[in-house]
């Protein structure tokens, strides 16, 4: 009976993950849809602890290790998920990311431990002949798979959360790209020689194969800066799910495996896109080259002349006349954490018959999705954001852009500028509009380290100052009006 109710269980919290996915894909439902997930989780942990028996019929014991586990990772992960500045989201994704993939691999050795040494207790056998007599190979390949995949995330994500948080800087060395492959191939024919061949070191090779599987998760992210990084995190976050998925195969656990399947698909599918937006392909990432630029070849570093200044009064009366008005929302916004300001001047506009929608980047900010977040915390309406190709569409029939914060994803160098790191890359084609203007703090580079020369240009109006206040200042003057 409680075999059976263990495996409902598990199926109702699979079938509330996926429609929490589902949910998330619109922002009036995703709050919703994240509660549903997250109490299909809360079931399926709580089925597993009171209900779950081994072979032998045993069931879990020790419950204060347990508890004292969800209790230490609840109010930890509840702090740290209601301190957090929307600035520092992606840290917080990258590091939680990363305990999913030291979860993973910790099962990995764990269940390698006891795999060796029930085999190991056998009479007469060693761990090798047992493995091969018992036809033990597949679950060995799953823990091998978990410890890589899972090793990989976890010092992958670390070193992201590091350079987000401005800890480390890119790491780039000559060979970089031979050598990350190398360092694949040789952890790939380990693994390989160790659940086909299984040498008598046999313990000793599994640790060496974690050893490198974390070196690689340190060098496949070293390199990678600037824009690239929402790209990076969401692959981090596809190897979590399917190391997940190893876990959920290990334990025969529905539920565990649903939930790794679904992470790690809906993660390589966002990486594509992502990879389709910054047209560039899967495997630069893959083998750590993504974004890594030679900062001695000055790629768009060109002189670009001189740009011009706008003054709030000037700023809010073009914008008093303006018919249509597109916001671009970048870094700078959630850094000055203006996303409300924004949304008032919105209303503010509207109240005069202005049109103001948003144009959204799908890699603006510093992880997928980072601008919609951040305008769904201001209440903006979902059907006032524009995607790339819709927003590019519009610019020509726009008589202002107003772009906030952000820079490489409306800088023109990705067009007309073959020596710059972002050639190729899809733009908002921002200067398509009558008029731009341009909220910075200063003229300094952007997230990519590169100069922007859609500042040069004779349509842009640079209006400088932290987001929050000039917002307020435009709020205040087109009052007055």
């Amino acid at each position: 009976m409680g075999s059976n109710l263990l495996i409902l269980i598990y199926l109702l919290a699979s079938i509330t993950f996926i429609i929490g996915l589902k949910m998330l894909s619109h922002p009036a439902r995703a709050r919703r849809g994240n509660l549903i997930a997250a109490a299909g989780m809360a079931a399926a942990i709580a089925g597993t602890v009171f209900l779950y028996k081994d072979e032998d019929g045993n069931a879990l014991h020790n419950y204060a290790w347990i508890f004292g586990g969800l209790l230490i990772g609840a109010i930890a992960g509840t702090v740290a998920a209601r301190k957090v500045k929307m600035t520092a989201m992606p840290e917080m994704v990258s590091l939680f990311n990363g305990m999913g993939g030291a979860c993973a691999a910790l099962i990995a050795i764990v269940e390698f431990g006891h795999l060796v040494h029930n085999l190991q207790s056998v009479s007469g056998l060693t761990a090798i002949d047992t493995t091969f007599r018992d036809g033990l190979k597949q679950h060995l390949l799953i823990i091998v798979a978990g410890l890589v995949i899972g090793s990989i995330s976890f010092a992958g994500s670390m070193v992201a959360w590091a350079k987000l948080n401005g800890k480390i800087r890119d790491f780039v060395f000559k060979g970089q790209h031979l050598f990350n492959i190398a360092l694949l191939l040789i952890i790939f024919l380990l693994a390989v020689y160790l659940t086909g061949w299984l040498p008598a070191g046999g313990v000793s090779l599994f640790y060496i194969i974690l050893g490198l599987s974390l070196l690689y998760g340190v060098f496949f992210v070293m390199p990678i800066g600037g824009a690239d990084m929402p790209v990076v995190i969401s692959l981090l976050n596809s190897f979590t799910g399917v190391a997940a998925a190893c876990g959920g195969f290990l334990y025969n656990n529905k539920a565990m495996l649903t939930g790794g399947i679904l992470v790690g698909a809906a993660g390589t599918l966002l990486t594509i896109l992502m990879c389709k937006a910054m047209n560039r392909s899967l495997m630069n990432v893959l083998i750590g080259s993504f974004g890594a630029t030679d900062k001695s070849t000055g790629g768009g570093k060109k002189e670009q002349g001189n740009y011009k200044e706008i003054s709030l009064s000037d700023a809010a009366m073009i914008m008093n006349y303006a018919h249509k008005i597109i916001i671009v929302p970048g870094y700078g916004l959630a850094v000055a954490q203006a996303q409300h300001t924004c949304h008032e001047l919105e209303k503010i506009l509207e109240a005069k018959g202005v049109e103001v929608t948003y144009a959204i980047h799908p890699v603006a900010g510093r992880m997928p999705g980072h601008m919609n977040v951040l305008l769904a915390e201001a209440d903006v309406s979902y059907d006032k954001l524009q995607e790339m190709e819709q927003a590019n569409e519009a610019f020509p029939a726009t008589d202002v852009v107003l772009v906030l914060g952000a820079n490489d994803v409306v800088n023109p160098a990705a067009k007309t500028d073959p020596t710059s790191p972002i050639y190729g890359m899809p733009i908002l084609d921002v200067e398509l509009a009558k008029a731009v203007i341009v909220n910075k703090r200063s003229m300094k580079p952007g997230y990519a380290g590169i100069e922007n020369n859609l500042f040069f240009r004779p349509k842009t109006s640079m209006l400088f100052g932290d987001a929050k206040k000039v917002l307020q200042d435009l709020i205040g003057e087109l009052k007055a009006l």
